[in-house]
């Protein structure tokens, strides 16, 4: 399989020199020197993996360190449990596919984490989160994980396949597909025309939602740069502008405006939105990045609040070159199900932040991801080898799936990644041949005479298009998948991580496929494979699998 050298191939290399010298001719000069230019090699993609994770924490650290982040970040102080009205999108999860019927499964890409922020907060709370507000793909995607980096904005992925065998079924496999995106180094960020867009109605004045949403916005000033401009639009009963455009170099200005902000009124979002589109349209940076960031707890219930309506609105929008991303705060009213459809049409994230610590990661550590597109319409296509494949299943996406032939259609819009973004997908497949299938195998299906065992070692083909930010017209790269590769020890440490918490969002979901398989093993499993916790987000993550042992069924 064409893929960039595994990182910790040096360990193959070292053993195969060694069995070289213990032959009768010894190796030649050539193949010592080859070996040893393949060794400096995997030395320096480990070095530049690391000191781009180092790099990041010093840049965090700089606005706030951990151990002050750590001292203020814990949840807020809430009340007991009680009835909710928060909305999530009811969705079937996906099912499994014979590979005899459906061969190709199709699906956008997707990098927002509100879901796993959402759990999290529950679950601290003491309580298990709505079974709709686990969705896989965010859970997984939470976490940076190490693969290999690009080298170029031209061509921004690199994608990095692993076949590996499922913790949770004996006779099945994992296909774990992770794609890296290219990081913009500082000189390459263009400035920025930010609008943030704020629900300042009444249900936002509680400890976590309107003082944090202050907080939040003065850790990001901190990491723009002085040419950045930034905007505030505010919404309750009616929308108004409460500062126009301002240069961060006035950042002084912009702290004044946000500290005079109380909470009280209705929600007139849709008349903020419109506000807010109308306020960078008409201080767009052609040259920049042109982005409204709407925080908020709730719904729109005053001016425009269909959801079919606002989609559609923000979708005309986007054509614009204004881009939308919605933050969430505190629970109650949150609508999840139109925060998600509004930042998939407005070509951003979607997040949640529960706490200072999560306002810290989103707005600092992962400021360029957040604000800096390196491609849009990110579409992700696996087409199974009916010889080696018997049947699979997508774990999550289920809320970005494509019909086939959406993926060659340019016209289709999809996920959009920001700098630095790893997107990661996981398939369960039953091989052919192996116990352990869902689907009974059909008497007469699949039985004309001509069956081969062609490329019969290539699980299947996967396909990735994506536009560069600036272009209409998609790109195409793709490579086999096979089925027996070389994993070096780095990348497989950090599948296995992505396999606990997919495991671990399984089970809290409904577990209909994880069999025997528990928390328990959910939580072995993260531990052995914690790696390079800069943040110590892997650490709470096998916090909160222990606290879901214990956590009560909530009320909604």
């Amino acid at each position: 399989m064409a893929r960039t050298i595994s990182l910790g191939r040096t360990a193959m290399v070292l053993s195969i020199t060694m069995a070289l010298v213990n032959c009768t001719s010894g190796p030649s000069e050539e193949e010592i020197a080859a070996e040893q230019v393949a060794r400096n090699q995997v030395e320096a993609e480990q070095l530049q993996v690391t000191a781009t994770k180092r790099e990041r924490k010093i840049m965090a650290d700089a606005v706030m360190p951990l151990s002050l982040v750590s001292a203020v970040s814990e949840p807020m102080p809430a009340p007991p449990q009680s009835q909710y009205s928060d909305k999530f999108e009811s969705f079937e999860i996906n099912s499994v596919k014979q590979v005899s019927e459906e061969p190709v499964s199709t699906f956008s890409a997707d990098v927002d984490t509100a879901s796993y922020s959402f759990v999290r907060k529950q679950l601290k709370r003491g309580y298990l989160p709505d079974k709709e507000a686990v969705r896989l793909e965010e859970m997984i995607n939470y976490f940076d994980y190490d693969y290999p980096l690009p080298q170029s904005a031209e061509q921004p992925f690199l994608a990095s396949v692993v076949v590996h065998d499922s913790p949770w079924a004996e006779h099945r496999k994992l296909v774990h597909i992770g794609l890296q995106g290219y990081e913009l180094a500082q000189t390459e960020q263009p400035d920025s025309n930010l609008v943030f867009l704020l629900d300042v109605s009444g249900s936002m004045n509680a400890p976590d939602k309107l003082p944090l949403v202050r907080q939040s916005i003065k850790l990001l000033l901190k990491t723009l740069k002085p040419t950045d401009t930034v905007s505030i639009v505010v919404y309750a009963g009616a929308a108004g502008t409460v500062l126009e455009p301002t240069e961060v170099k006035e950042s002084a200005r912009v702290i004044e405006a946000l500290d005079k902000l109380q909470a009280g009124g209705s929600t007139a979002g849709g008349q903020g939105l419109q506000l807010a589109y109308q306020l960078a349209e008409s201080h767009f940076n052609s040259e920049g990045v042109n982005r409204i960031i709407l925080a908020t707890d709730g719904d729109f219930n005053v001016g425009i609040s269909d959801r079919e309506q606002l989609k559609d609105y923000v979708e005309r929008k986007r054509e614009s070159g204004v881009y939308l991303s919605v933050i969430g705060f505190g629970r109650g009213n949150y609508n999840d199900a139109l925060m998600q459809a509004l930042a998939q049409n407005g070509n951003g994230i979607a997040a949640y932040i529960d706490t200072l610590a999560e306002a810290q990661k989103i707005f600092v550590e992962e400021a360029t991801s957040s604000l800096f597109p390196i491609a849009k319409d990110l579409k992700i296509q696996m087409e199974f080898n009916p010889a080696v494949v018997r049947e699979y299943r997508l774990l999550g996406y289920e809320t970005r799936a494509l019909k086939q032939e959406d993926f060659n259609n340019d016209n289709v819009d999809a996920g959009d990644i920001g700098s630095g973004h790893a997107v990661t997908a996981i398939y369960e497949v039953t091989l052919a041949g192996e116990p352990g299938a869902f689907i009974d195998e059909s008497r007469y299906a699949g039985k004309a005479e001509g069956t081969t065992a062609r490329l019969s070692d290539e699980l299947g083909f996967l396909k990735i298009r994506y536009k560069l930010p600036e272009q209409e017209t998609s790109r195409l790269q793709e490579q086999p998948v096979l089925l027996h590769s070389h994993t070096d020890s780095t990348l497989l440490q950090e599948v296995n991580f992505a396999t606990a918490v997919a495991g671990f969002g399984q089970l809290l979901k409904d577990g209909k496929y994880t069999g025997s398989w528990s928390m328990d093993d959910a939580f072995e499993l993260a531990l052995k494979n914690k790696g390079q916790d800069f943040y110590g987000y892997r650490s709470e993550f096998t916090q909160l699998i222990r606290q879901a042992k214990t956590a009560e069924k909530a009320e909604f």
